[in-house]
């Protein structure tokens, strides 16, 4: 049986939440506000951030789908229900799709409805759980149920890894899933960065961490050693968001508005 799901703590900002907020959402709190507008005040990009991180995992998951084949996701740090979710994008593409999507915010659990919304030819399913504890995510009944782990299969840790700080392992927790998973599988990863304007991301992660968010910005060198390592990367590699397979033919933002780097790699051994 699943531990008891904590009560909605509203007077804290969550992760989950204050990314809402960031994205034009509704399902946030006063506590994400303020933690999110002293988040803004120091880095007064982070919405364009926000959008172009979205924007990347749909493409990801387009890609996926199109592309390489692959009809199972495993969503880790799947946030709030917006638009384009990773089953809608999916299965537009192959009904037949199945996902998993996991977040720890109570809040996210409260909503899954709306992310089980499956088309009848595919499954969705959502489990409350927390990527710090890696294995009892793949050995959940309900992974297990709803993923052949004899197929490849997408991990999806899009705007997750940065909120594990290097205290937790943020490189074993990845190794760990990806051992899990057979070969042919993929991992989805974007990651915040300071890299452009390292005094503004000072700033936001102590607004963060004062906030009691956990929050630790890397570079792209240590986000693509951390998350792609002994993974076979997909063309163009450890990019900006806004600039892995880009759809825009206008301007994009600098690459000092977009805060993340992103990329795709393929497991090819077990």
């Amino acid at each position: 049986m699943d531990a008891p799901v904590p009560e909605i703590d509203t007077s804290r900002p969550h992760a989950a939440r204050m990314y809402d907020y960031f994205l034009g959402g509704k399902d946030h709190f006063a506590a994400d506000r303020v933690g999110g507008d002293q988040v803004l005040a120091a880095f007064p990009s982070m919405r364009t951030a926000a959008r172009e991180n979205r924007a990347f995992l749909g493409r990801a998951v387009r890609y996926l789908a199109e592309e390489a084949g692959v009809r199972q996701f495993l969503d880790i740090g799947t946030g709030l229900p917006t638009v384009s979710n990773v089953h809608e994008v999916a299965q537009g593409i192959a009904p037949a799709s199945r996902v998993v999507y996991v977040d720890n915010d109570p809040l996210v659990l409260a909503h899954a409805r709306a992310l089980l919304a499956s088309g009848p030819e595919g499954r969705t399913a959502y489990i409350h759980a927390d990527l710090r504890d890696p294995q009892a995510i793949l050995d959940h009944p309900v992974t297990r149920d709803v993923l052949d782990f004899t197929q490849p299969i997408a991990l999806m840790l899009v705007a997750i890894l940065h909120l594990i700080e290097d205290d937790d392992k943020p490189g074993d927790i990845v190794a760990t899933l990806l051992d899990g998973l057979p070969p042919g599988s993929y991992l989805v990863a974007s990651h915040g960065t300071a890299q452009h304007v390292p005094a503004a991301g000072a700033a936001a992660t102590r607004a963060l961490r004062e906030s009691g968010v956990t929050f630790q910005l890397r570079d792209s060198e240590t986000f693509a050693r951390m998350a792609f390592a002994g993974l076979d990367l997909v063309p163009p590699g450890v990019v900006p968001v806004s600039e892995w397979r880009s759809e825009e033919k206008g301007p994009r933002p600098r690459l000092a508005e977009v805060g993340y780097y992103g990329g795709i790699g393929r497991k090819t051994s077990s």
